[in-house]
């Protein structure tokens, strides 16, 4: 008996939105709400410039903004993204599994940004360069060109053109034979890391490590090493007036010092100071480090006594750290804003506020606060603010757009929207329960998913059950509610065909 009433509810639910479906174009042109939840719910702005919608709660989804990206899929198993005014895409399959791109010369595609591969679009010349990495144990790259192509298989042989600070990469059954050149510089390593010879233009140099190496480049540098790390000494400089030294006999004594500056530390790296004279003046002490540090300067201030209390200003940055990690603190001024950063245990309450430069005392211009994994929170200063909850993610990926697309929405338990002062939008469980007002219009809306809608206008309303299987409606320049029965338009008022 409770299996035929379930089915029976969820067939008239199918019914009422079958029907309510005939509605859906005209609504969205006039920026209402269908709600028919848990299996439709699509709402737009009045414009029509953004809308979203929404089934089987959040997971299919599509949506426009008003600067035209789209974004289509089923979270957070595949979502596309689309921007048309930059002829790019991206689609992604319970990201960062897998992820392919498309721009306007170019597509590629990684998974889990270990296997990439691209290749230009099919009307770019069939010699544009194309790539395929395994990693870490396959590299190819064909550009038409044999100077610039490369194939690579790791550990057994290969070659990398242009690839990880070099100019080109040979190895031969590695660490056995290794080969790095850059520029005219070439470093052979057999075995890696412990025999290298170096040569090549003005280089020159061997190493047999741990136990010592030499390299030197004729006039600029010289560098060498007994029994790595604890005995070294590096010259560079060497074609200025006033070469620099780095040099140590671990851990009695290290030293570095070049035109500018001398630092020295003993027993290293417990004790030392640094004395800077240029670019700018300053002064360090450090005594058991990195626990007591004192330095004081030219724009260059720091006091540290951890894990109790630090605090640094560094050009115009100032940070500050209590009981580390309990509490950090960082401003700088950067754009023209004052910017203040503030966290408690790295990520469980986050906060950055910018204020307009030199005005400390004058309300936030704009705002973000994660208090993990509870909610966050957005005021992008102009009017516009969110605030979701739960958000365990944001935190965590605060640049990351695909983040927010795939899978943000799914812990969105609560959500609000102001899209400017006195045009808000609050859902409750995903969109089950929605309230909208518009101060500007007068205008008020409710939705209880397809059970319970209220629209309220000025001079007009309506009120439906079941999505209109029954209800009121107030048309303009009536002043009494009138009952309907089976009026499936989402319209809160229609004008009269006739006055």
């Amino acid at each position: 008996m409770n299996i035929a009433r379930i089915a029976y509810c969820l067939g008239i639910f199918a019914v009422v939105a079958a029907l309510h479906a005939h509605a859906a174009e005209a609504s969205i042109a006039d920026g209402d709400e269908l709600n028919v939840w848990p299996f439709t719910v699509i709402h737009t702005q009045g414009d029509g410039s953004s809308f979203t919608e929404e089934h089987l709660g959040p997971l299919f989804f599509s949506s426009q903004k008003p600067d035209g990206e789209k974004a289509q899929g089923f979270r957070p198993f595949g979502v596309e993204r689309s921007w048309e005014k930059d002829n790019r895409s991206e689609f992604s399959i319970l990201y960062p599994i897998f992820v392919y791109r498309t721009r306007r010369d170019e597509s590629q595609w990684s998974l889990f940004n270990l296997i990439n591969y691209s290749s230009p679009t099919a009307k770019i010349s069939s010699e544009e360069p194309r790539g395929f990495d395994v990693w870490p144990f396959y590299f190819s790259r064909r550009t038409g060109d044999p100077a610039t192509s490369y194939t690579a298989l790791f550990p057994i042989a290969g070659t990398l053109k242009n690839r990880f600070g070099s100019d080109r990469i040979d190895w031969t059954l590695f660490p056995l034979y290794g080969r790095f050149q850059q520029r005219e510089k070439v470093v052979t390593t057999a075995p890696w890391p412990f025999v290298r010879i170096i040569r090549g233009g003005n280089h020159r140099g061997w190493a047999l490590w741990p136990i010592a190496g030499w390299r030197e480049e004729a006039g600029k540098s010289r560098s060498q090493f007994y029994l790595w790390p604890l005995i070294y000494r590096a010259d560079a400089s060497l074609d200025e007036p006033k070469p620099s030294l780095s040099a140590g006999v671990l851990p009695f004594y290290t030293v570095d010092r070049d035109a500018e500056s001398v630092s020295e530390s003993y027993l290293w790296p417990f004790f030392g100071y640094t004395n800077r004279t240029a670019p700018y003046r300053y002064r360090e002490t450090r005594l058991l480090w990195p626990l007591f540090v004192q330095g004081r300067g030219e724009d260059h201030h720091r006091t540290r006594w951890a894990p109790f209390y630090t605090h640094s200003e560094i050009k115009g940055t100032d940070k500050t750290w209590v009981l580390w990690p309990l509490f950090r603190q960082q401003a700088w001024t950067d754009a023209g804003l004052d910017q203040c950063k503030t966290q408690i245990f790295f990520f469980l309450y986050w906060s950055l506020q910018q204020r307009r430069a030199g005005q400390p005392d004058s309300a936030p211009y704009a705002a973000k606060t994660h208090i993990w994994p509870l909610l966050s929170a957005w005021d992008n200063g102009a009017g516009r603010t969110q605030l979701q909850i739960l958000s365990p993610l944001e935190v965590f990926f605060p640049t990351n757009d695909i983040i927010r697309t795939a899978y943000s929405p799914l812990f969105a338990l609560y959500r609000f929207e102001q899209r400017a002062p006195g045009n808000t939008r609050c859902s409750f469980l995903w969109n089950a329960v929605t309230f909208e007002k518009n101060e500007a219009s007068g205008s008020r809306h409710f939705h209880l998913g397809p059970i319970v809608s209220l629209d309220k206008q000025p001079d007009s309303g309506r009120f439906a059950l079941l999505c209109g299987v029954l209800g009121f409606r107030r048309l303009p320049g009536q002043n009494a509610w009138r009952p309907f029965v089976f009026d499936f338009s989402n319209r809160a008022a229609k004008p009269a065909s006739h006055p």
